[in-house]
């Protein structure tokens, strides 16, 4: 993460690879590879990811007040089977730590057509019943200088943090953030919603039912998953979220299922087990308009963000 700041302030232009150029809640993506939420957790080297050629770049999660995460050990590498276990617990340095830099990013003025978006949580301590008050502290704070602000509900590693998926918690939550964006043109950023893969069929169709009546502007699906399929490492059993290639069929079939309940009315972010090109393509086919990287990241490069960008 150090280098990739100071890659961030070298001289020369930053540009996404070129791509598959699309439109997209108000916005224009240069290409359709994004980096997902989880690595550049406090918006430390957003310039540095963007010269990698992703067509935007999402930071975060961000939580309202500082926390330390959970205790280490808590990210595994499962290399045998080209995956991740993580249970950082939205370790951040807070939004005063945070918003100054996304500041200094737009008076740069250097992401000319990298989009940035903002990935925002509740702190653990905060109760579920308040949780929206933190959502709404985290919007407010960022909306200024985000593309676009994905709500965090699927994270395995907040206690409690996944029953805000159900329609009652959804509406609950998210009709105040959807007040709070109506409110003025500096509020007015898209509102993405971030899923998890372990959600059942039905309950797929009832988030999907309630997002498209709250008049959500997009979903990503879909996060790290709390299922351990046949794996052969060693921290095979480590407690966590598990990504990476033992994910890519589950966010595939989460995604086709999205879109055949949606049917057009809301873009969809696909994310999860993303290792190479017919992996994208298989997520593009399956209905996402855009595609995230993080693990296939890790594991094979800046080549991978390439590869799909040029492919997709």
């Amino acid at each position: 993460m150090t280098g990739l700041a100071a890659y961030g302030h070298l001289p020369f232009p930053i540009r996404p690879v070129p791509g598959r150029a699309q439109q997209l809640f108000g916005l224009r993506f240069a290409n359709p590879v994004g980096l997902a939420a989880g690595l550049d957790k406090d918006a430390l080297a957003v310039t540095g990811l963007a010269r990698l050629g992703f067509g935007f770049v999402e930071v975060g999660t961000v939580t309202p007040q500082p926390q330390p995460g959970n205790p280490t050990p808590r990210l595994f590498r499962l290399v045998k089977d080209g995956a991740l276990i993580n249970r950082m617990g939205f370790n951040n340095q807070g939004l005063a730590a945070m918003v100054p830099r996304l500041q200094r990013i737009r008076e740069q003025d250097k992401l000319v057509d990298t989009r940035l978006g903002v990935n925002i949580g509740k702190n653990k301590v905060t109760e579920l019943s308040a949780a929206k008050d933190d959502y709404l502290q985290c919007f407010r704070a960022v909306a200024p200088f985000a593309d676009y602000i994905t709500v965090n509900l699927s994270s395995p590693n907040t206690p409690g943090l996944r029953s805000l998926q159900s329609p009652e918690a959804l509406r609950e939550l998210l009709d105040p953030l959807k007040e709070l964006q109506q409110s003025n043109a500096q509020m007015n950023v898209p509102i993405l919603v971030k899923i998890a893969p372990d959600l059942t069929g039905p309950d797929i169709g009832l988030v999907a039912q309630t997002l498209v009546a709250l008049e959500i502007d997009g979903v990503i699906a879909t996060n790290t998953t709390i299922s351990r399929p046949d794996l052969h490492s060693v921290h095979r059993d480590e407690v966590g979220g598990l990504s990476g290639e033992p994910l890519t069929q589950l966010s595939r079939q989460v995604v086709a299922q999205l879109h055949e309940e949606l049917a057009g009315r809301m873009p969809i972010v696909g994310v999860g087990g993303v290792s190479g090109v017919d992996d994208g393509a298989a997520l593009v086919a399956a209905g996402a308009s855009l595609v995230q990287v993080y693990t296939g990241f890790i594991y094979q490069g800046p080549g991978l963000v390439r590869a799909l960008a040029r492919k997709l």
